[in-house]
């Protein structure tokens, strides 16, 4: 590497996975590697993206922070999610999707050297954003077991010390699927009282949920709500990739400082796309939207977790993907990916540097193919592994 910032910052595997079942031109493969969703968007956000082409208004620098329709949604979401109110002009900023709202936050949270919690396996692109601003991952492991991912409360809360400068956790967290509750806020609230570290929330994903539960947003515990920086975007819940439209929601103190981040990196978001966010967040069938999205996503989850029984899955609730532990089975998942490429006709992404148990496992995404592409799935392991116990 030219620069020391890159020493201990890899690729994230996606890419090249993404790139080589490309090139296959294959219509069997199955394209189980790549946060994909086949699943479209609020047919409202479409029209209205549509509709934005022609703008003026859309075709803008302005308003850097972001546009004020998209900001008083976002604002709106995150107070209705969380039990409180947000100024959207004073405590929103807009970002050119969720990862660079994750960024410019830990550029305006982070001192270099402060140490970031977060749980483990977790995104390499998190990690990777971590170590960018300079900070320096302390990772708490989630506990794999046949009904899912569990994490100890205080184990969570053990990780903080006086050199946290941050909380970084997502729920349902990628790739894992676990989710976090109240149990898990209560005890990052006890010790982050009178703490300098900031709570940093990912919630691309907190509405895909398997498990029947409503989320539990960490700013509505007591103790959090001064100290919770929500960062959300359009490309997961609402299907909305292309868009490239994120928001960061919080205190005013801090968002001021990541609005200044933002005006220094990538300085404003996609224009035609921003009200098409809007519309989607704010639509009287939102909430429906989403549940009917997520509805497909687990019968998918719950297809491939039938199809590969006794083979070691370890079920998500909630998320679009699942983790296959090939280690247990005797294969990297570098080898485990290779077989299946070659042999099943399965891409699907070996998860080197997606934290310290990252080199454990395969993981499948299932948001891209419907469930008729999947039920061939365990004869496609078959062909590649070899047979197993059902």
């Amino acid at each position: 590497m030219s620069v020391s910032r890159l020493q201990h910052i890899p690729g994230i595997g996606v890419d090249l996975m993404g790139d080589r079942a490309d090139r296959e031109r294959d219509d069997r493969m199955l394209r189980l590697e790549n946060l994909d969703t086949d699943l479209r968007p609020h047919p409202a956000a479409i029209a209205r993206t549509l509709e934005a082409v022609h703008e003026d208004g859309a075709n803008s620098y302005l308003p850097f922070q972001g546009g004020v329709a998209l900001r008083e949604a976002a604002a709106a979401h995150v107070g209705r999610m969380a039990g409180r109110t947000y100024d959207p002009i004073g405590e929103c900023v807009i970002t050119a999707g969720g990862l660079n709202g994750i960024l410019n936050t830990l550029l305006a949270t982070l001192e270099p050297g402060d140490e970031v919690v977060m749980t483990d396996p977790i995104y390499a692109g998190l990690v990777n954003r971590v170590r960018l601003a300079g900070g320096v991952p302390r990772f708490v492991p989630l506990r794999p077991t046949t009904s899912g991912w569990t994490l100890d409360p205080e184990a969570l809360a053990a990780a903080v010390s006086d050199r946290t400068g941050a909380v970084l956790v997502m729920s349902p967290s990628m790739p894992t699927g676990s989710v976090l509750d109240r149990s898990h806020w209560t005890a990052l609230a006890q010790v982050l009282d009178g703490h300098r570290a900031w709570l940093v929330y990912d919630a691309a994903m907190e509405r895909i949920r398997f498990d029947g539960r409503s989320p539990v947003h960490p700013a509505s515990i007591d103790g959090l709500q001064d100290r919770t920086i929500t960062v959300g975007a359009a490309s997961k819940e609402l299907r909305m990739i292309g868009w490239r439209v994120g928001w960061v929601v919080g205190p005013r103190s801090i968002v001021r400082d990541i609005d200044l981040v933002g005006l220094s990196n990538v300085v404003c978001q996609v224009g035609i796309a921003q009200d098409a966010v809007a519309v989607a967040l704010s639509a009287p069938d939102a909430d429906q939207d989403v549940a009917r999205a997520a509805a497909v996503w687990k019968d998918r989850s719950d297809t491939i977790v039938d199809q590969l029984r006794g083979f070691p899955v370890v079920p998500p609730h909630g998320g679009w993907s699942v983790l296959i532990d090939t280690t247990s089975i005797g294969m990297t998942p570098t080898e485990a990916s290779e077989k299946l490429f070659a042999l099943g006709r399965v891409a699907a992404t070996p998860m080197n540097g997606w934290g310290p148990s990252g080199d454990r496992y395969l993981r499948l995404v299932f948001a891209n193919e419907p469930v008729e592409r999947l039920a061939d799935l365990r004869s496609r392991f078959e062909a590649a592994w070899g047979t197993r116990p059902r």
